[in-house]
């Protein structure tokens, strides 16, 4: 979420929203291709390997072998790679007994056999109570096991240079609408600045945006997937976009959490940033002399549709191969329920809980120093309870991730159009499902 944040991350809602379903992308259940392993304690000292893109997880990681001399843990960021480290792992027999794993990842990586089932783990089932139910049901696959913890989660907002809209007369959009008004009014005062940046390798981030508008990209009925990538609702997205980058109104040659990125914030040349709830310690932590200048509101709408978006968020899976489910098990629900652990991630690392006893965090209810002292995790919260609990993710959905990515960067080189992108990735969905022998279909 993430390299600073890049990673799938997500963050979830504060504490009075703890009653809230948030936006359910679990899968259906496929067949199980991970089978119930033994939660045998270990006899003697137990080393685990836990690998993630969290900054600051050492400290945390540190926090819990103060405490568990018998379990000590080793953590390895892998956040220049996340996927391919893990995946040439997991190919090599090497993988460690647990890594992060994004819920958008989680239905493409059981496909590879990449997961054991800790169900076999009373404690491991037992923890369903302790998060935001739709987390917990991505991590069963519809109840057939316990393949992962959820962790955080990303709902959706707009940050705003709070002095550059200030000194340019400019009120905060509420709708997308207003806000390419606002973006033309700020190029044609100064054609330096851009209200945003695209950026075309990005998947994640317009998927996103596609979930706002409750653009749906899979479905999953009469034992098939149904394949809806290139919908009439993902098409507007692709379009305001298309015409934003047209006109030269938004960037396109920064990647996100990239220096140039932080170095075009740093001259004042971009004046927002549509991101989610784990980013706010990202400009916190780069963009000091920023501080006090930064604001925090509601996504822009599609018009009466108030509907936020969702984007990121993780596991902590149990990976192929894991000999030691019991103490996984035991790190695993301490790191993402016990209070202590979630305050320290959230400090460190912008985590925002999927657990229900991280939504009580005295941090997330008091305002924040760097975005002057504004209760910017309420937003967060609102945010959380306009997300679209139908959206699921696809079984091959990195493959269609590569596929609107190179599709994307096209777009916005001038070869072609993002609906383009829509379309190559709803072909590449197809394929790649068939080639796997996934029973799929265009269409809802």
């Amino acid at each position: 979420m993430s390299n600073t944040v890049t990673r799938v991350r997500l963050a979830l809602v504060a504490a009075a929203a703890s009653a809230v379903v948030l936006a359910g992308c679990s899968s259906p259940a496929p067949s199980d291709k991970a089978s119930a392993a033994s939660c045998t304690p270990a006899k003697g000292k137990v080393t685990l390997q836990y690998w993630n893109t969290v900054p600051g997880m050492d400290k945390v990681v540190a926090l819990w072998n103060e405490k568990n001399p018998d379990i000590q843990v080793q953590t390895k960021n892998i956040s220049n790679d996340q996927y391919g480290t893990l995946g040439n792992a997991l190919k090599a027999g090497k993988a460690p007994e647990l890594a992060q794993v994004g819920y958008d990842e989680l239905p493409s990586l059981r496909t590879q056999n990449a997961f054991v089932d800790a169900s076999a783990c009373s404690a491991a089932s037992a923890a369903k109570s302790k998060f935001v139910p739709w987390t917990w049901s991505q991590t069963s696959f519809g109840g057939t096991g316990v393949f992962a913890l959820p962790q955080d989660t990303g709902p959706m907002a707009l940050y705003v240079r709070s002095d550059i809209f200030k000194k340019h007369g400019l009120a905060i959009p509420k709708t997308w609408d207003e806000y390419a008004v606002d973006a033309q009014k700020l190029h044609k005062a100064d054609p330096d600045l851009s209200i945003t940046f695209f950026d075309p390798n990005n998947a994640e981030w317009f998927n996103g945006l596609l979930w706002q508008n409750n653009a749906e990209m899979y479905g999953y009925s009469g034992d098939k997937w149904h394949v809806t990538v290139e919908s009439d609702q993902s098409k507007q997205v692709a379009e305001y976009w298309q015409k934003l980058i047209s006109d030269k109104l938004v960037r396109t040659d920064l990647a996100h959490g990239s220096t140039q990125m932080y170095a075009a914030y740093q001259k004042d040349q971009i004046a927002t940033y549509v991101g989610a709830a784990w980013g706010y310690s990202m400009f916190r932590d780069n963009l000091p002399k920023q501080a006090g200048k930064w604001t925090i509101v509601p996504m822009p709408t599609w018009g009466t549709n108030g509907a936020s978006g969702d984007w990121g968020g993780s596991t902590v899976a149990f990976m192929k191969g894991n000999k030691h489910l019991h103490e996984s098990v035991k790190f695993n629900t301490w790191l993402n329920t016990d209070p202590e652990a979630l305050a320290l991630e959230n400090k460190l690392g912008g985590l925002y809980p999927a657990a229900n006893a991280g939504l009580e965090l005295p941090a997330l209810s008091k305002g924040v120093p760097y975005y002057a002292d504004e209760k910017i995790f309420d937003v967060f919260a609102d945010s959380s309870k306009k997300i679209d609990t139908s959206f699921s993710w696809g079984p091959t959905q990195k493959t269609v991730n590569l596929a609107l990515q190179d599709a994307m960067a096209k777009a916005a080189a001038g070869n072609g159009a993002l609906t383009d992108a829509l379309s190559a990735a709803q072909e590449s969905a197809l394929k790649s499902m068939k080639d796997q022998a996934i029973p799929a279909a265009a269409g809802k």
